[in-house]
Parts: C-alpha cells; sequence; structure tokens
C-alpha cells in the first residue's frame, strides 16, 4: 500500500475497503485551484502573491500529464470577478482583503485580484485539451458559488485530487466544502502551496484527520497505477 500524511506523521496507507475506494482513478478528478498569475507573476503589481506557489508550478503540470495519462480529468478553476466590482469590492468585499492584505504590509492594487478577462486571470499551470475549466470562483471554496458540484457529478466523480493555491485558503475551504457534499478528497501535499509554513502545516493537520487523505503526489499516482494492475490482473 502507498504512503500516507496523518497529522504530519508519514504512514502506510491501512489496507481495507473504505481507503482503496479513494484510489479509483476511473472516479476520480484533478481539481487544480487558483494556479493564475494574480498568484503567480513576479511582477511587482501582482494583486494577491502567493510566492511559494510559484516553485510547484512545473510539479502540479507534471502530475497532472501522469494523471491524464490515468485517466484521470483535470479541472482548473479559477477565481473570476466581474469587472464592475459587483462580486467583491464594490458590494461586501472578501475578508481576505482587509486580514491577508494587512498582514503582507499593505497590497496597493488588492482591488484588481480576481477581475475576469485581465492579465491576473490566465493560467500559469498549463491547459490541455480534454480538460475542464470553471471561471466563476468568487470566494475562498472552488464550490462557492461555482457549478464545480454539477460538473464532478455529471462525470460521474466521487474522488477530487487538490492541488495549486493556497493550503490555509482556498485550499482548505474547498477540502472542507468537497467533504461535506460527500466526494472522498485526498490533497497532494507536495503539490499545494500555502501562506508559509506554519499555516500550510496546520492546514495539512486539519485535513488529514477531517477531510479524507493528505498524500505525495508520486504516491498517488503509483496508487492509481497499483489499483490498475490488480483489477487487469482480476
Amino acid at each position: 500500500m502507498p504512503d500516507y500524511y496523518l497529522y504530519g506523521e508519514r504512514r502506510t496507507l491501512p489496507a481495507g475497503p473504505a481507503y482503496d475506494a479513494y484510489l479509483d482513478a476511473a472516479r476520480t478528478a484533478v481539481v487544480s485551484i487558483d494556479m493564475h498569475e494574480g498568484h503567480l507573476s513576479e511582477d511587482p503589481d501582482c494583486p494577491c502573491p502567493a510566492p511559494r506557489a510559484r516553485a510547484i508550478v512545473e510539479p502540479i503540470d507534471a502530475f497532472h500529464d501522469r494523471a491524464r495519462a490515468h485517466g484521470v480529468r483535470v479541472i482548473h478553476v479559477r477565481t473570476g470577478l466581474r469587472p464592475s466590482g459587483a462580486d467583491d469590492v464594490q458590494g461586501i468585499p472578501s475578508a481576505w482583503r482587509l486580514g491577508f492584505s494587512d498582514w503582507v504590509g499593505g497590497i496597493p492594487n488588492v482591488d484588481e485580484h480576481g477581475i475576469e478577462g485581465s492579465k491576473w486571470n490566465q493560467f500559469r499551470t498549463r491547459v490541455e485539451p480534454g480538460d475542464e475549466v470553471v471561471n466563476s470562483k468568487k470566494r475562498l471554496s472552488a464550490f462557492y458559488p461555482t457549478d464545480l458540484d454539477f460538473l464532478l457529478r455529471q462525470m460521474g466523480i466521487t474522488t477530487i485530487v487538490l492541488t495549486g493555491a493556497m493550503t490555509d485558503c482556498c485550499i482548505l475551504n474547498t477540502a472542507f466544502d468537497a467533504s461535506n457534499r460527500n466526494y472522498r478528497v485526498i490533497t497532494a501535499r507536495d503539490l499545494v502551496a500555502g501562506t508559509n509554513d506554519e499555516l500550510e502545516d496546520a492546514a495539512l493537520k486539519m485535513m488529514s484527520l477531517n477531510t479524507g487523505l493528505v498524500m505525495d503526489g508520486a504516491d498517488i499516482v503509483e496508487a492509481w497505477a497499483a489499483r490498475q494492475r490488480r483489477s487487469s490482473a482480476a
């Protein structure tokens, strides 16, 4: 059996149908969150910089390629706010625009984050033909108020694998929302990035206890391959 992480401790995944059900590639989709220029650009005007996530762009692309090779669908989710500001800054602004912005010392153009059609909304990770895109994320969860749940159910998906940014807010919120909707959730520990080590570690520990599995990307791929080998031999 592959390894996983439980409260930060690397362990061998227990045998049995409850855990094995997470590893069915045929019923799995990768949900990659907010890997766009509004977080990843090196431009000093980047409206919500997530510099730790820049290091995982290539590893995420490589993992997505391996997922596709196993028949796993890839869904890219990005924030998409109306240019009028009605979704956010001209209505009831998102709380992160206060707390997170203050904590990092202020972001002068924070109001530009997530505007649909802007240069900040372009994906940095690779979107391939056959992938799906969800453009209407407006708060921290990839499920709110998007059609992600509808799309997953239409595709017959029961397990999602989370990659992207940021571990301690959008990944964490998506994991809880997915679990509340009765999806099996795997968070790819080495393919998500957070605000800092402390918050990332705390978020991963919470997800390992409450939302599903936390695994490294290579272990997820090997688990898919091993399950497929067993199915072929049966």
